[in-house]
């Protein structure tokens, strides 16, 4: 018999870590994106949800690191490093950043597309390659990772589930 997978969840503008036998998951990803950091060796993973691209964006002196692309990331990539991962066996899929609004052309209404970009520019700048991403159109996603697999299923709103 095998046993019932723990699911740790991971709220808006929040990180966790999954190691196996668990998985890890975020609902409501609309404008937001969804970055996996994993280690295919260690079976570990870590999931971020990006609500914004850039902590200039804050309000407050005291921000949320998990906020914003900008500080999520690399704050995700600190936290794997205390489990004992090496941040050049990190592997990225990123899922999100749908244009939730079709009206207008200004950058608030274009918060998803700015969220993808913004992943993606701080991705490159810490050397972690995305293998596989699901990002853009106009509906919400839920997103689990599964450490033991590194497949990433993806529930897209009207649209049914699929594997990256």
């Amino acid at each position: 018999m095998q046993a019932l997978k723990q699911v740790v969840r991971v709220g808006i503008a929040d990180l966790n870590i999954a190691k196996v036998p668990e998985t890890i998951r975020t609902s409501g990803l609309g404008s937001c994106v969804g970055v996996v950091l994993y280690d295919e060796k260690k079976k570990i993973a870590g999931l971020l949800h990006v609500m914004l691209p850039d902590s200039s964006l804050g309000k407050s002196d005291k921000i949320n690191m998990a906020k914003f692309a900008d500080t999520g990331i690399y704050a995700l990539m600190e936290a794997l490093k205390a489990e004992g991962v090496r941040p050049l066996a990190l592997k990225a899929k990123i899922a999100g950043g749908a244009q939730m609004f079709q009206f207008g052309s200004s950058d608030t209404t274009r918060i998803g597309p700015r969220n993808v970009e913004a992943v993606k520019k701080e991705l490159s700048r810490l050397s972690i390659p995305i293998v596989a991403e699901d990002t853009g159109g106009s509906s919400g996603r839920t997103i689990e990772f599964d450490p033991a697999t590194s497949i990433l299923s993806i529930r897209t709103v009207n649209a049914g589930t699929h594997e990256i």
